[in-house]
């Protein structure tokens, strides 16, 4: 039984998990942790802690973890010595620092960490990889993924300047917000062995991390010897908010378009593009499925798809990216 559940972190992320939490486990002792000195215990909330030590003492059987990256390991460490299951929202760190005993640790307590890397729970993108691994579009070929949003669109009721995505002491910068494209790359298309990358700031945002990454990346060789390519970027600057992944293959290109929810075919033969699938109010539909996933992972005492060790990847590769820019030479991931 689930009978005490912890929120760390009461922002926009944390408001919504304590939603999901109260509608799927009711019941539940759910409890809040915030840094901020206040005595109001927040709607569909148990209690509250402004002290972590309190909320670690709490020994809840589940916990999210929804603060800044900073502090996601050494928070998450500690409840898991008290027998702790976690969701830890994207991303895993804000560096590769320690992941690798805290996943150890994990694994020894068998605990279940689930990565809040909530696209793979998109119907659409599910049916994109599905339809690639079925080969309809044949042998992948190259790869096009690319996602942006002007940042102060983000959170329209707050000032930018003051959100995680925009402070380096927080875990902001493109790379590491946006990091579900190198997520569900290494998912789909298979394991990532180097990169090439540029970072960068080409706007006036008022910020003190990267709004622009354009990365190439290389993936392991298939038998055959033949190495799939490609490409994404990443950006804190566009207008027009866009998230989406072209798939070329020897026989057609598959888009998925994740504003949309749309999965849609080029064929060679028919020189136009289908429909395959169309989605609606995916975002919403995936936080629930994530948790529902994760509640069935604790209850059958098994471990997930979205595993640790997928964050720590995902951290990997943000580091070679950083480091091809500053000594602009292409990367190799250590194995």
């Amino acid at each position: 039984m689930i009978d005490r559940v912890l929120i760390v972190g009461l922002g926009s992320a944390g408001h919504r998990h304590l939603k999901i939490a109260r509608d799927l486990i009711p019941n539940a002792d759910i409890r809040v942790y915030r840094h901020q000195t206040s005595s109001e215990i927040p709607k569909l909330a148990n209690g509250l802690f402004i002290d972590i030590q309190e909320a670690i003492n709490f020994s809840p059987h589940l916990a999210v973890i929804s603060s800044p990256a900073p502090f996601h390991i050494s928070i998450a460490q500690a409840l898991v010595e008290k027998g702790t299951h976690l969701l830890v929202e994207k991303p895993l760190s804000h560096s590769v620092s320690g992941v690798k005993h805290f996943l150890d640790f994990c694994k020894n307590t068998n605990t279940v960490l689930l990565v809040g890397y909530n696209l793979r729970f998109f119907e659409s993108l599910q049916f994109f990889r599905k339809s690639i691994k079925e080969g309809v579009i044949g042998k992948v070929i190259s790869f096009r993924c690319e996602v942006g949003q002007h940042l102060p669109s983000w959170r329209p009721d707050r000032n930018y300047r003051e959100s995680v995505s925009a402070q380096k002491k927080l875990g902001g910068g493109c790379l590491l917000e946006l990091s579900h494209e190198l997520d569900y790359i290494n998912w789909i298309f298979g394991e990532i062995e180097w990169v090439s990358g540029i970072v960068s700031n080409q706007s006036t945002l008022d910020i003190d991390v990267e709004d622009t990454a354009h990365v190439t990346l290389g993936l392991k060789s298939f038998e055959d010897g033949f190495q799939l390519i490609g490409v994404v970027n990443l950006d804190f600057i566009r207008q027009d908010t866009t998230r989406y992944c072209l798939a070329i293959g020897e026989k057609g290109t598959l888009r998925w378009d994740g504003m949309r929810g749309d999965v849609m075919l080029f064929e060679k033969s028919k020189k136009i593009w289908d429909l395959l699938l169309a989605c609606q109010d995916e975002a919403n539909k995936s936080y629930i499925l994530e948790w529902k996933y994760l509640l069935n992972c604790i209850w059958e005492k098994k471990q997930n798809f979205n595993s640790g060790e997928d964050g720590l990847k995902v951290l990997e590769i943000i580091d070679a990216v950083r480091e091809s820019s500053l000594n602009e030479k292409k990367i190799f991931l250590k194995k």
